[in-house]
């Protein structure tokens, strides 16, 4: 079995602090990263101060590892510092657009990637924050991030202190297309979800929340529409008060 084949979300590590060298080294590493047009359109703040890391926690719902981990990486859809460039050397920028956001967000989530699979080589372990686009105005302040920047991913970093199991993962047939996209049959899905519906601990998700399915406690407990719709209102207008231009 191969290092990312044993891969697993860390929450709680030991009190090994993360040397700044390793640190630097593997921040380099993963700048091998493909990058639209070579441009690296990303940024990373490094967050190790425990008082700083208080503030970011509210903002990912509180979860513990932010204020417990060593180091809180928080990685930067970043057209600032090229757009800076451009204007010092005479050139017209153009990157306050949809289409310019979603190439740098590319790039850090590509540089972000290739940061945790070498973290974790390097004996590291990592959580996922996905909370990072949710609270993207008050991270924006708490950062004190520029326009033209803008955090998409939150990865909180350490030595593990537990060795959690293996969340299950959809079998690659249920994720492959060749040639075109070839549209599911309903048996098709009833197979492919049949392994994560039959697992102990997600038939436990639906018996506690008092669901029929576990497909009702991803839509009307986890990911609902109606947070789904807020949080895609609160995502927007952060966008067009730091990125778009009015």
């Amino acid at each position: 079995m191969t290092k990312i084949q044993n891969r697993r979300t860390i929450r709680k590590y030991t009190s090994q602090d993360v040397s700044e060298s390793l640190l630097r080294q593997l921040l380099t590493d993963s700048m091998r990263a493909a990058t639209m047009g070579n441009m690296q359109l990303y940024s990373v703040v490094v967050t190790r101060d425990a008082e700083k890391k208080r503030e970011l926690s509210p903002l990912h719902f509180g979860q513990p590892m932010v204020e417990s981990a060593p180091v809180v990486l928080t990685f930067c859809a970043d057209f600032y510092r090229f757009t800076r460039w451009c204007e010092q050397r005479n050139a017209l920028a153009g990157y306050d657009n949809f289409l310019s956001f979603m190439n740098a967000a590319t790039d850090a989530l590509l540089f972000t990637q290739n940061f945790c699979t070498l973290a974790e080589e390097a004996g590291l372990g990592t959580c996922f924050l996905g909370t990072t686009i949710y609270n993207a105005d008050g991270i924006i302040n708490a950062l004190k991030l520029p326009r033209l920047t803008f955090p998409v991913a939150t990865i909180t970093l350490g030595y593990p202190d537990e060795n959690p199991a293996q969340p299950d993962r959809l079998s690659l047939d249920a994720v492959l297309h060749n040639e075109v996209y070839c549209d599911y049959t309903n048996e098709d899905i009833d197979k492919i979800y049949e392994y994560k519906e039959q697992l102990d601990e997600n038939k436990h998700f639906v018996e506690i929340n008092g669901k029929e399915n576990l497909a009702q406690v991803f839509t009307d407990c986890r990911y609902t529409k109606k947070d789904n719709e807020a949080i895609s209102k609160s995502l927007a207008e952060a966008l067009k008060k730091y990125w778009f231009k009015e």
